[in-house]
């Protein structure tokens, strides 16, 4: 079975306080939906059209477990929290099996 990530690439930060909050609230649900954070922040090289800010990868052992845990409760709490303090490119994709 192919595993699943969450893919999300920040264009802003227009307000670091909620982006702050989104953080504490996200990485709790992630860890309870069963998610690994593989990649947070840290160095960026753009290419393309690529914009080299802040960048986080989060893997799952399902794509299905990766949009579940989009869906759930925790998670959706997580996006009230950030709402419009940032903008960003967010996807969840499949791996290849």
């Amino acid at each position: 079975m192919a595993k699943g990530y969450w893919v999300s690439a920040y264009r802003t930060i227009s307000d670091p306080e909620k982006l702050a909050a989104y953080n504490r609230l996200a990485a709790a649900a992630v860890k309870a939906a069963g998610g690994r954070t593989l990649a947070r922040g840290g160095r960026v090289v753009a290419h393309d059209a690529g914009i080299a800010g802040r960048t986080v990868l989060v893997e799952f052992n399902s794509f299905e477990q990766a949009v579940a845990a989009h869906e759930s409760k925790a998670y959706q709490e997580a996006l009230l929290a950030l709402s419009d303090g940032v903008e960003r490119d967010f996807r969840i994709i499949e791996g290849v099996d």
